[in-house]
């Protein structure tokens, strides 16, 4: 999502603030700015596009100053351009804003009809207005600051520059997070840690609707109703060397490969190999009394969230409940006192994710979280975190996140069945050494990556894909559909592979590739005979299975990718991988922005 960055301090704030918006470029962003303040003056430097182009501008234009705020913009109103890429300034007052201002309509209105001009498309701009406002009618900057906060509908988190208050950075959060940083006679904001990490390790996280006032030597912090808060101040492990890229050309095929160590690193966190059992962190409830479980994610997490449904149905015998983020907050389902909302969210601050968390909190739920930013809002309103060690992920399209999480879910659907007796020590050890074997399945399966950069050239030839999975394939179906529309931009859908003779068995002709993923287990047979079907009308079949598998389908395959034998209970994990390099190469082949694809986010922030 957007990115904010904020310094104030000795250093020159345009390197600081440049530094600091590389390092978020893995939210995603089309336009990117910097401002600062010096004798009086702000000035900004905008740019449309990469932070190279922002960058250029700088070097051509410096800016001088030691206070600044910096901005990396995704559209939500207005369309990318220099004149709604942040920050907004009117002269005396400069904003960089993440969220959206739900009520900025109203507030422009009203503030036009006061005489204030605007510049922008963007709902951004009234908060320069509203707060330029409130400094006319006689407020100090501190006061103008909260009394335009008080007027702000929505989520959003602002720094903000005041030209009356030439020593100070202000901030505020309000369902999009913001943390402070501390230096040695320098301090900070910005969206997240990761922001800050070149520059310190010593970061506070604003609490909900906290504001603050930063000077160069320290902050304070405010709640809603002007009163100091107290927030500590912890320690980050986030390193401040920028992440890279290493041998690979791209973040996502670099992650990709990283999916042995970071698959086997969540496993270790929850797995005692003495006693072949899952050991799960302590619990304020007691999981043998959870009678009906809500999981909720957005996108390739919503995914997950459907594997986890099979996986504790079938195992646990606990009924499950999957839900969109974005549908269940307004859909407010009646829910019994006692259950548990499972959330899964990568950057842990997904709106659409927070808010049915906090819903099933007033609904009187247990709260667990499957996370990988522990820091994270999600994390921080949760009763209980499996963390997913997948560490920083900074392709758009998620890779490593989406098997970490597999893999915390599976161990916490073992995890609840052994804890509600529906099965004993021999099935959670066959199970658990099951996962045991997944880091190395994984490592082998990158070793099909030359073949199926061979397929790829079929699928991106192609229009429209076809992906079909039955039973806890069928996820993997929907999510590699995701990946390829994600990336490629080739539309493609994932179905349950018995509905397809229900209607999308009309689109398959030549043109038309079909990816099955169809592991040699009960439902092969029936899978088979989708295949036989599709075959029949000319469609190009690209089956993922194992080694009997692709023997049983024959000549019914074009394409064959072989994946290893194991139990099927972990056979979504080792499938992921394929329709990961598939949905890669053929984005690389169309020659896609496969890191930054167009109009996507890495954390989404907003509605």
């Amino acid at each position: 999502m957007c990115g904010i960055v904020g310094v104030i301090g000795r250093a020159n704030a345009a390197e600081c603030l440049l530094e600091g918006l590389r390092r978020l470029e893995y939210r995603g962003y089309d336009s990117a700015g910097i401002a600062t303040l010096v004798d009086g003056t702000i000035d900004r430097r905008r740019a449309p596009g990469k932070i190279v182009n922002l960058a250029s501008r700088v070097q051509a234009e410096p800016l001088a100053g030691t206070l600044g705020i910096g901005h990396t913009r995704w559209a939500t109103h207005g369309v990318p351009s220099e004149s709604n890429a942040h920050p907004h300034s009117d002269g005396r007052v400069a904003v960089v804003h993440n969220g959206i201002i739900e009520n900025f309509q109203d507030l422009r209105a009203d503030l036009e009809r006061e005489g204030h001009a605007f510049d922008s498309d963007t709902d951004t701009e009234v908060v320069v207005h509203l707060i330029r406002q409130f400094l006319n009618s006689g407020k100090t900057p501190e006061g103008a600051v909260q009394a335009a906060l008080s007027r702000l509908q929505g989520a959003f988190s602002l720094a903000i520059l005041i030209t009356d208050a030439p020593d100070k950075l202000f901030g505020a959060r309000r369902g999009s997070p913001l943390v402070v940083g501390y230096g040695d006679g320098e301090m900070y904001l910005g969206s997240d840690a990761m922001a800050l990490a070149p520059m310190t390790q010593r970061i506070t996280y604003l609490e909900e609707d906290d504001w603050v006032i930063v000077t160069r030597d320290g902050a304070e912090v405010r709640d809603a109703a002007g009163k100091l808060a107290n927030r500590p101040v912890k320690q980050t492990a986030l390193s401040g060397a920028l992440i890279g890229k290493g041998e690979y050309p791209h973040y996502m095929l670099k992650e990709v490969y990283e999916q042995p160590q970071v698959l086997g690193d969540t496993l270790r966190a929850l797995f005692n190999p003495a006693e072949r059992s899952i050991t799960l962190p302590p619990m304020p409830f007691a999981l043998k009394d959870v009678e009906r479980i809500t999981t909720v994610a957005c996108g390739t997490a919503y995914y997950a969230g459907l594997i986890a449904k099979y996986w504790i149905e079938m195992l646990a015998r606990v009924p499950v409940d999957a839900d969109i983020g974005s549908e269940f907050r307004y859909r407010t389902p009646p829910m019994a006192p006692g259950g548990l909302g499972l959330f899964i969210s990568q950057s842990g601050e997904t709106a659409d994710t927070l808010a049915p968390l906090r819903y099933c909190r007033e609904q009187g739920q247990h709260i667990l979280s499957v996370v990988n930013v522990p820091e994270s809002s999600v994390a921080r309103e949760s009763d209980i975190v499996l963390p997913t060690l997948a560490g920083p992920e900074i392709g758009v399209a998620s890779t490593k996140a989406f098997t970490t999480q597999l893999m915390a879910l599976a161990c916490f659907a073992i995890n609840l069945a052994k804890a509600r007796g529906a099965i004993g020590a021999d099935t959670e050890a066959r199970l658990s050494t099951a996962l045991v074997e997944v880091p190395s399945r994984v490592a082998d399966m990158l070793h099909m990556d030359a073949a199926i950069r061979e397929i790829a050239a079929d699928v991106a030839a192609a229009r429209d894909v076809l992906y079909l999975g039955r039973g806890l394939l069928y996820p993997i179906a929907m999510e590699g559909a995701l990946k390829l529309k994600e990336i490629s931009y080739i539309h493609a859908e994932g179905y349950a592979a018995g509905e397809m003779k229900h209607g999308p068995i009309a689109l398959i002709d030549e043109h038309v590739p079909v990816v099955v993923i169809a592991p040699s287990d009960g439902l092969f047979e029936k899978t088979l005979s989708n295949m036989e079907q599709v075959v029949a009308r000319g469609g190009r079949v690209i089956l993922i299975s194992d080694e009997a598998g692709i023997k049983r389908a024959g000549k019914n395959a074009a394409h064959a990718i072989c994946m290893p034998k194991l139990d099927p209970f972990v056979m979504p994990i080792i499938a992921a991988i394929p329709v990961q390099l598939l949905a890669y190469h053929t984005a690389v082949l169309k020659g896609t922005d496969v890191d930054q694809p167009r109009n996507l986010a890495k954390s989404v922030t907003v509605e």
